[in-house]
C-alpha cells in the first residue's frame, strides 16, 4: 500500500535509535497486513522528551510508539494512563493514542522470556544495569521462578531506586562483580554496551572467565551478532543468547496492542534474519 493523506504512522522513540531494526521488522508486517502505516524511528534526547510527547499529542497522523533507552522509566510522568504490567515493572516500552494523550504498557517481560521457554530457572541470576530494562527483567525472573536475583549498575541513586522499586532484589555496585560472577548461573546484559559498537562489551574478558561452567549469557543486544559480549562466552564454552528473539515478541505483542489484529511473527522474523544477514540493507 502505497503512502498518502490518510497513512498513519508508528514509530519507536529513543536516543539514539540508529540501530533498531524495528522499523525493518514492523513495516514489513505492516505490509503483510495491508495496513495503511508507516513505522519510523524518532531520534528524541532526553532534554527534548516532554516537547516531543507534547508535539506526538496534536500530530493526529501518530498512532503508537515503541519507547527504548533512555525513555522507558522517563516516560511515565507523560502518560495518560498505564496497565498493570507496566505498574508492576515501573517502565513503559509501548504506548498508544488515547485521544491527545498517552496510555502505555510493557512487553519487554513477555519477550524476555520468550527464548527461555521449556529451560529450568536458574538459582542466581546478575543482571548488568538497573534501567527500564533491568526492571522488565527482573520482573520476567521472578515470575519464571529464578532464586537469588542481584543487578548490577555504577550509579548509586539509581541502585537506590531500584532496590527501593524491588525489596526483595539485591543491588551491587559494579566493582563488586568479581566476587558476584562466579556464582552467577544466568548473566543478562541490560546496558547498551556494545550496541552497534563490535570493540566495546559491558565485561572484559577476565570477568567473562570468572563465570562458572554451564553458565548462560543473554545479551539483550541484537546488533552485531554475535555481540562482544557473546563472542567472549561462547569462547568460553558457555550458553548464549542474544535479543533477537526478546525484540521480535515484545514487538509482536506491541503490534497487536496498537491494532488489535494477531502479529505475522513468522514474516517479522524473515524480515530481521534477512536484514541481519546483510540483505536488503540501506
Amino acid at each position: 500500500m502505497g503512502i498518502n493523506g490518510e497513512t498513519g504512522i508508528l514509530g519507536i522513540l529513543g536516543y539514539p535509535v540508529r540501530y533498531s531494526l524495528s522499523p525493518v521488522m514492523h513495516n514489513a508486517a505492516l505490509q503483510h497486513l495491508g495496513q495503511n502505516l508507516l513505522y519510523v524511528a524518532f531520534p528524541v534526547a532526553t532534554a527534548d522528551l516532554a516537547a516531543a510527547i507534547a508535539g506526538f499529542g496534536v500530530a493526529e497522523s501518530l498512532v503508537g510508539l515503541n519507547v527504548t533507552i533512555p525513555h522507558k522509566e522517563q516516560i511515565l510522568p507523560y502518560l495518560s494512563a498505564v496497565d498493570e504490567r507496566a505498574n508492576q515493572v515501573g517502565a513503559v516500552n509501548t504506548i498508544r493514542r488515547q485521544g491527545r494523550g498517552w496510555v502505555g504498557t510493557n512487553t519487554d517481560v513477555a519477550g524476555f522470556l520468550a527464548p527461555l521457554a521449556g529451560r529450568v530457572p536458574p538459582p542466581n541470576v546478575t543482571v548488568l544495569g538497573c534501567g527500564g530494562a533491568a526492571r522488565a527483567v527482573v520482573v520476567g525472573c521472578r515470575e519464571w521462578g529464578c532464586g537469588q536475583i542481584r543487578v548490577i549498575g555504577r550509579n548509586p541513586q539509581k541502585l537506590a531506586a531500584f532496590q527501593r522499586a524491588f525489596p526483595g532484589v539485591r543491588t551491587r555496585d559494579w566493582a563488586e562483580l568479581p566476587q558476584i560472577l562466579p556464582e552467577t548461573n544466568l548473566l543478562v546484559n541490560t546496558t547498551p554496551v556494545g550496541m552497534g559498537a563490535p570493540g566495546q562489551t559491558p565485561l572484559t574478558p577476565g570477568e567473562v572467565d570468572l563465570l562458572p561452567r554451564g553458565a548462560t549469557v543473554y545479551d539483550l543486544i541484537y546488533k552485531p551478532r554475535p555481540t562482544p559480549l557473546l563472542r567472549l562466552a561462547a569462547a568460553r564454552g558457555l550458553g548464549t543468547l542474544d535479543g533477537l528473539s526478546m525484540l521480535l515478541h515484545q514487538g509482536a505483542i506491541a503490534l497487536e496492542y496498537w491494532l488489535g489484529v494477531p502479529a505475522p511473527v513468522d514474516v517479522m522474523y524473515h524480515a530481521l534474519t534477512e536484514q541481519l544477514a546483510g540483505k536488503d540493507a540501506v
